[in-house]
């Protein structure tokens, strides 16, 4: 299951820089995950800053 950013997100867009797969880009208003690229690695998760990224 792919990791899911929620609405706490406060698009400072570090997970994006962070993720290997290139799975996470800019929505409208925070950032969202491509569930069919994800690969669960976590890095995202552990690098989010207000912890909105879960999987």
């Amino acid at each position: 299951m792919a990791f899911k950013i929620s609405d706490e997100c406060i698009s400072c867009g570090a997970c994006e820089a962070e993720c290997p797969v290139g799975a996470i880009s800019e929505g409208d208003g925070q950032f969202v995950i491509d569930a069919d690229a994800c690969t669960d690695c976590g890095a995202c998760a552990d690098t989010c800053p207000v912890g909105a990224i879960a999987g």
